[in-house]
């Protein structure tokens, strides 16, 4: 059989982790300890946008599949791992050329970018939570619209969302930001990131089953700008909009 090297590309998680703005955050106490029950026994509560997490169809859409229905072939497969943390900072849009201008993109990948935000996220030594959730780099229409183009199976972000911060409902939560944001890109947010075209990595590809992993990190920058196997596992949740889930690529030995 063919021998792979296997790289680990999900964050940690921990009781410190924090939730996407505006969900609950992990609540981690054990119910059972050794000296009196004999074996340790520990309860989880947490939203499921939490971590390094895949969120479904049914996030966005009514009649979507929930994580249970997704079959583990579109989870699965070829793709690559593209590095445009050289070409984007805060509040900074990308499109499709900041991805083609690196790799070369096949019909039906999987899609993994790193935008280099991860080095702020909750567990790194330069965390910094603002920055991680409200600043990161986002995507354009064009892009999406070029995603559907090629039938990318999914898509993974080293950061908080998959849309652009300002596309989301954190524009609304902290004006300070969306005035900074402006100043930054120039131009109105509501010019670049119109009613219609709100939380477009959700709304306009979800509907096609092209669905998006959130917060990955681990040992991403190992296989930046390379061609591996790639693995999203969530657990088979029922009726479950998203999961948390492990994020793995394989790299083939030479």
């Amino acid at each position: 059989m063919i021998k792979f090297k296997i790289i680990d590309l999900t964050q940690p998680f921990s009781v410190l982790t924090p939730p996407w703005p505006t969900y609950t955050a992990p609540k981690v106490r054990y119910i059972k300890r050794l000296a009196e029950h004999r074996v340790n026994g520990i309860e989880l509560t947490t939203s499921m946008h939490v971590g390094t997490h895949l969120d479904g169809e049914l996030h966005f859409v009514s009649s979507g599949r929930d994580i249970a229905s997704i079959p583990l072939e579109r989870l699965f497969g070829e793709g690559v791992i593209v590095d445009i943390s050289d070409q984007v900072d805060d509040y900074d849009i990308y499109y499709p050329e900041h991805i083609t201008s690196k790799v070369t993109v096949k019909k039906h990948d999987i899609l993994i970018i790193h935008t280099g935000y991860h080095r702020y996220a909750w567990y790194q030594e330069k965390a910094d939570e603002e920055r991680y959730f409200l600043k990161h780099p986002g995507p354009s229409l064009e892009f999406a619209k070029w995603v559907k183009d090629m039938q990318i199976k999914w898509i993974g972000v080293d950061c908080g969302s998959a849309d652009h911060p300002m596309n989301t409902v954190l524009r609304r939560l902290r004006p300070d930001i969306a005035r900074e944001a402006e100043e930054k890109l120039g131009k109105p947010l509501d010019e670049l990131f119109p009613p219609e075209h709100y939380q477009l990595m959700h709304n306009f590809l979800f509907p096609d089953g092209i669905i998006h992993a959130e917060n990955l990190g681990g040992d991403i920058e190992e296989v930046l700008n390379k061609r591996a196997l790639i693995g999203c596992f969530p657990f088979k949740f029922v009726g479950g909009e998203s999961a948390l889930c492990r994020i793995v690529a394989f790299i083939p030995e030479e």
